[in-house]
């Protein structure tokens, strides 16, 4: 008991500590490309990020497999989990609030869980989900709120493409689940690896990275968010993963959305609409239903 305690109290200041380190990315990227482009961004971001976690894999004596059945899925899951989302939430992030694009993209199990009723289907469709994903779907409208109706402009493309980022880190968690058999950080350094180079060739003819003039503060967002929102961020997740297991980790999800928000307010004086504030509270009554565990039946006396 005396061991336990103090366990649990080092797994919940992890827990505390994932969640800010992920609620804080949006703020580092609102900083990040007000001087560099997003695709750039990502770019570097990625290919710092999995550099980082290459070594920490080189370092506990693990190698990333380089087959081809292994490359092809690394490429799939790159996709669906750092190249679109990641540049979406960047291009969005020109265009709106911080502290908007976390409640938005704070969305993954919605999506995951539609995308599991309507075609994976390796998991039951509950009550408390459906409620789940009523509320989230309510708490978006409410999100974007009067924007909607004042035409099909920047502002509602950009948070559009933060809700479409959400969905692919759905489909993410989805393909994620393929990756059984390896290591669980082999899939984070692999996608974020093969994410980087396929965004690198493109910044080079896009932003020409060489003509850029980016600011100091740009750099150091750019630089904490590949280190310590990213890297850091992975590090700790898989080490909660073994620790809480997948269900307690998904608590950081309760924390992420105000601490985001917070972060937003404090640093960049952002100042969200009404609307966005009930929205945020329908979000996160939709992430904690959607992440509940199941309660089991009594056995049969």
């Amino acid at each position: 008991m005396a061991d336990t305690q103090p366990r649990l109290l080092v797994s919940l200041a992890m827990l505390l500590a994932l969640a800010t380190l992920w609620g804080a990315s949006y703020s580092f990227i609102k900083l990040g490309v007000e001087t560099i482009p997003p695709v750039t961004l990502i770019a570097a971001r990625t290919l710092i990020a999995g550099s980082l976690l290459l070594l920490i894999l080189r370092l506990r004596g693990l190698r990333l497999p380089t087959d081809a059945r292994n490359t092809k899925r690394f490429l799939i899951q790159a996709g669906l989990n750092s190249v679109l989302p990641f540049t979406l939430v960047a291009w969005g992030e020109q265009y709106v609030d911080a502290g908007l694009a976390v409640i938005l993209n704070s969305l993954t199990p919605v999506f995951a869980f539609l995308i599991n009723a309507g075609i994976t289907r390796h998991e039951a469709v509950t009550g408390p989900k459906i409620f789940g994903v009523a509320a989230g779907l309510l708490g978006i409208c409410l999100v974007i709120g009067p924007s909607a109706l004042a035409g099909f402009g920047t502002e509602l493309t950009a948070q559009l493409a933060i809700v479409l980022a959400a969905a692919l880190y759905g489909a993410a968690v989805t393909f994620g689940r393929t990756f059984r058999n390896l290591d669980p950080m082999m899939p984070a350094a692999g996608s974020l690896i093969w994410g980087a180079a396929v965004l690198i060739p493109v910044s080079l003819i896009l932003d020409r990275p060489w003509t850029l003039q980016p600011s100091s503060a740009s750099v150091l967002a750019l630089i904490a968010l590949a280190v310590f929102s990213t890297a850091l961020a992975f590090v700790i997740y898989f080490t909660l993963l073994k620790r809480l297991g997948s269900v307690g980790t998904t608590a950081q999800a309760y924390l992420r959305v105000p601490i985001g928000v917070g972060i937003g307010i404090l640093f960049l004086g952002e100042t969200p609409q009404p609307t966005a504030w009930i929205g945020l509270a329908f979000v996160i009554v939709s992430v904690v239903a959607m992440t509940l565990p199941a309660r089991r039946q009594a056995p049969a006396a």
